[in-house]
């Protein structure tokens, strides 16, 4: 690569500054294919800062006005991150699976199943219609379930024997090392735990793969035991916002359940799965004050649940397209007390059996975490 001038930025703050803002790709299919729309975070492509792959908006509009641009990649996958200028870091780009040429038995391209997520992660959404999703008066505002599934990019249900098909076949020619299986909410009380235990006793019959479910919390906490029964190793229940204003007015819909239900089933599956193996996403950026969420995550870690804290990333076409993500500032002032209330409370993202927080692509929490020790200890 030809020189120039370098300003390296430490990876925790490249990552904030690059899921804050985004990145221009001069080469916009330089590694895996990128994800648009669908359930969760979106309009990512996955790249490797560190050593550590994490997912970077490139589609939405912060990106397409984004200070940081990412070089056409040379030969070995390498490219350069340029702003104002100047050299501020270094990127690889994961390659497009190999799964991802296979068809099912009944003809569904695998790709449209699940998803390579990061770099050796499996997911897939196994029910792509949510009862939220229904009426703008209950649907989350972040949310895109239904736009991959109108553009053709997925089918609205997946089997457990297409689930299946496809995660053995992800391990075998692709490494996958776990799989998160996440769901649009079903009408009924269990809130898609049934679907979740069906599919994951399918995968684990067909190969020994780490999986995570994650549903809204079920009526009934007998569903924790039913799902690690089924071949679950780990548990998700998203609260997104910590703040009741907050949750009314970005999920109306899900504010329904309230959170104090969402942390009387964490204290019922804690003791099910593990410390550690339950978790929660939250989105910074939606209005809740970075103590708000640090009194939440506080909570959380001491009941042994792990609090994944990621930004918010508008999507296109939702209704918080236009809303600004957080700064790197905003998210540095969270997530490094943050790392040292999970390795003091010694919940480590390492430890996690599957799922987002082990993953970690979508935070640079991880990062914050790995350059700490518990108190008094050594880093």
């Amino acid at each position: 690569m030809k020189p120039m001038t370098r300003t390296d930025l430490p990876a925790e703050i490249l990552i904030n500054e690059l899921q804050s803002f985004g990145v221009r790709l001069v080469d916009p299919g330089a590694g895996a294919a990128s994800r648009r729309g669908g359930a969760g975070p979106s309009d990512h492509k996955a790249v490797t800062i560190d050593g550590m792959t994490v997912m970077v908006p490139v589609h939405n509009a912060p990106a397409f006005e984004s200070p940081y641009l990412a070089e056409r990649p040379d030969a070995s996958g390498r490219s350069r991150i340029i702003r104002d200028g100047r050299e501020v870091g270094e990127i690889s780009f994961p390659l497009q699976p190999r799964f991802y040429g296979l068809k099912t038995a009944d003809g569904i391209p695998y790709s449209k199943i699940a998803v390579l997520h990061g770099r050796d992660v499996l997911a897939t959404t196994v029910l792509q219609t949510c009862v939220r999703f229904q009426s703008r008066a209950k649907t989350c505002q972040f949310c895109a379930i239904g736009q991959s599934l109108a553009a053709g990019r997925t089918i609205e249900r997946k089997t457990p024997a297409q689930l299946a098909e496809v995660a053995k076949a992800a391990v075998e020619l692709d490494g996958v090392k776990h799989m998160v299986m996440t769901t649009g909410t079903p009408p009924g009380k269990d809130r898609g735990a049934a679907i979740l235990s069906e599919s994951a006793a399918a995968v684990k019959a067909a190969v020994d793969l780490p999986i995570q479910v994650q549903c809204e919390p079920p009526d009934d906490d007998a569903w924790f035991r039913r799902l690690r029964d089924s071949g679950a190793d780990a548990l998700g229940m998203h609260l997104e916002a910590v703040s009741d204003r907050v949750r009314r007015r970005i999920m109306p819909g899900k504010a329904q359940v309230p959170v104090e239900r969402y942390f009387s089933a964490f204290e019922a599956a804690v003791p099910v799965f593990g410390r550690g193996q339950v978790s929660t996403y939250i989105l910074a950026g939606l209005g809740d004050t970075a103590e708000e969420i640090l009194a939440v995550c506080r909570k959380l870690v001491a009941l042994g649940v792990y609090p994944f804290v990621v930004p918010f990333v508008p999507i296109s076409g939702t209704p918080l397209e236009s809303h600004p993500s957080p700064t790197p500032a905003f998210m540095h002032s969270i997530l490094e007390p943050l790392a040292r209330m999970l390795v003091d409370g010694g919940l480590k993202s390492a430890e996690v059996k599957a799922g987002c927080a082990k993953c970690g692509a979508c935070s640079s929490l991880s990062t914050y975490e790995r350059g700490l020790a518990p108190a008094g200890g050594v880093a």
